[in-house]
C-alpha cells in the first residue's frame, strides 16, 4: 500500500458532509508538509476530517467539521489583497472496480511525490486523502482528492492562486 498510513480514525462519513471555508484556524493535523512553491510558503495539512492548505494569504479548509453545514460549492472566485483565488469541486461516483482502480492510481501517483501529501486511513486502503501543489503562472495551484469507500465517491478539488 502506498501513502502515509495514518493512525487515526476515518472521520468523514460522506462527500455531502464536506464544507468549505477560507478563514479557519489550523486544526489538529495527522500529517503536514511544509513547502516552498515558487515565491510562496505552502503548508499541506491532512486532517482526520479532510484537508487544509495554507498558501500565502489563503487558509483553505475542506472538511467535515462540527457546526459547519455540509455541501461544497461547485466554484468560488475571489479577489483579495493582491491575489486572485479560484476553487472548484466536483463529486465523482464510481462502480466498485473503477473506484478501487482510481484510488490505487491516486495513491501511486502522490505517494512519495516531493510536492504531495497522501494519507491512507486505517480500515480501508481505499480511504485516502491526497493533496498536491505546483507552480502556476504568477502563483500556484493545488488539487485534492477525498475518497469515500462506503459510497464509492471521490471528491476532487482544484484551486488556483495567482498574484495580480
Amino acid at each position: 500500500m502506498s501513502g502515509i498510513a495514518l493512525a487515526a480514525p476515518y472521520l468523514d462519513t460522506d462527500a455531502d458532509q464536506l464544507s468549505f471555508a477560507l478563514d479557519l484556524p489550523p486544526y489538529e493535523a495527522l500529517a503536514v508538509s511544509d513547502l516552498t512553491v515558487g515565491p510562496l510558503t505552502v503548508q499541506l495539512r491532512l486532517l482526520g476530517a479532510s484537508h487544509q492548505v495554507f498558501a500565502g494569504p489563503v487558509r483553505e479548509t475542506v472538511a467535515c467539521l462540527p457546526g459547519l453545514a455540509g455541501g461544497l460549492p461547485e466554484q468560488v472566485s475571489w479577489g483579495f489583497e493582491d491575489w486572485n483565488y479560484r476553487f472548484t469541486a466536483r463529486v465523482l461516483d464510481h462502480g466498485q472496480d473503477d473506484f478501487s482502480r482510481e484510488v490505487a492510481l491516486l495513491r501511486d501517483r502522490h505517494s512519495g511525490h516531493p510536492r504531495a501529501l497522501c494519507g491512507v486511513f486505517p480500515g480501508s486502503k481505499d480511504a485516502v486523502t491526497a493533496l498536491t501543489v505546483r507552480p502556476w503562472g504568477t502563483g500556484l495551484r493545488w488539487k485534492t482528492w477525498h475518497t469515500y469507500p462506503q459510497s464509492r465517491r471521490i471528491v476532487a478539488t482544484h484551486t488556483w492562486l495567482e498574484a495580480r
